[in-house]
């Protein structure tokens, strides 16, 4: 197993799962549970940025492994505060980790709701302003909204079409 930069010593998944098309019989749940147990059980006030789960969760997204990813950040969701902006952009961070997943497995048209209702937590998002210490306060959301709606602008999505969340910070 390789570790993967900027997440300490949390291994990678020995292999990215697909439902239905993976080759193994599941998903790596020994190398997940590591990062799982690493969410409290709630945050108090915002998810900081830093977290190592929720660092690893995108870091998982943008290596291809879009259906751990999905899992990690389902952890870090649940346990964010209710009505929290971080629950709003961890949503649209699901939602896309689900579209690259769905690229993947050849449904490009389920691809490109997922991504439609991403871009509209991140919309939501924009609309109830900045202010804190947590994740969603330092994240390039019209960034990453650009980049979706660059997409969902093709006429057909492809494979090649999944969505980094690096790539907003490179925008």
């Amino acid at each position: 197993m390789t570790t993967p930069s900027g997440t300490g010593n949390l291994p990678l998944p020995r292999w990215a799962y697909v439902p239905g098309q993976s080759e193994q019989a599941g998903a790596d749940y020994e190398t997940l549970s590591q990062i799982a147990v690493l969410v409290p059980p709630r945050f108090r006030g915002y998810v900081p940025a830093r977290h190592p789960a929720l660092r690893y969760g995108m870091m998982l997204n943008d290596h291809g492994y879009f259906w751990e990813a999905q899992e990690i950040l389902e952890a870090v969701w649940a346990a964010a505060p209710q009505g929290g902006r971080e629950r709003i952009l961890l949503r649209a961070c699901i939602l896309i980790a689900t579209a690259n997943l769905r690229l993947r497995m050849q449904k490009p048209h389920v691809a490109s709701r997922l991504f439609g209702e991403a871009l509209g937590e991140l919309e939501a998002l924009g609309a109830r302003g900045a202010g804190g210490d947590g994740f969603a306060d330092g994240f390039p959301v019209t960034a990453l909204a650009a980049l979706i709606k660059a997409k969902l602008a093709r006429p057909l999505l492809s494979t090649a079409d999944w969505v980094a969340f690096a790539a907003a910070s490179r925008t």
